[in-house]
């Protein structure tokens, strides 16, 4: 079947299979920040953007995004390594294969919430798997991150 959409600003007109999950769509056209994890949808490693909202591409299928905007960390560099840079100062930063899906989350959460509350934050990103920090040194760098952009 043939879609059209925007992957990270470019409007791309393509030939999918009905059944291919987006994940491997976008790794095959190059975006190999979009992690596989679990493959069903409770790790938050696959996150992408569609339409501004993050959305896991291991359970979504390609033919979903006809005539949407699809994002992933490859298209937003500088905001990703901007967040990146506080998770590193706060240790949040281990591994860091947990990153990409987090830090998609954080620039989804970023759009949808204005001023969001630390109980808010928590519920956004609810779906992220990290094995390595317990999650307190990551709330203290998301904190800090809207703060200062608040200030900003």
């Amino acid at each position: 079947m043939k879609i059209s959409y925007t992957l990270n600003g470019r409007a791309i007109t393509d030939e999918v299979t009905p059944a291919q999950p987006l994940t491997e769509y976008l790794r095959s056209r190059g975006c190999l920040s979009v992690k596989r994890g679990c493959e069903t949808s409770n790790c938050g490693l696959c996150t992408v953007l569609v339409d501004d909202k993050p959305v896991l591409s291991c359970s979504t299928l390609t033919a979903r995004i006809d005539g949407k905007k699809v994002e992933t960390m490859e298209g937003l560099q500088e905001q990703a390594a901007e967040i990146g840079g506080y998770l590193a100062d706060e240790g949040a930063e281990q591994c860091g294969f947990c990153s990409p899906g987090l830090i998609m989350n954080i620039i989804g959460m970023t759009r949808e919430l204005k001023h969001p509350t630390e109980q808010q934050v928590r519920q956004y990103l609810a779906g992220n798997l990290c094995r390595c920090t317990g999650y307190v040194s990551q709330l203290r760098a998301i904190t800090r991150y809207l703060a200062e952009k608040e200030e900003a």
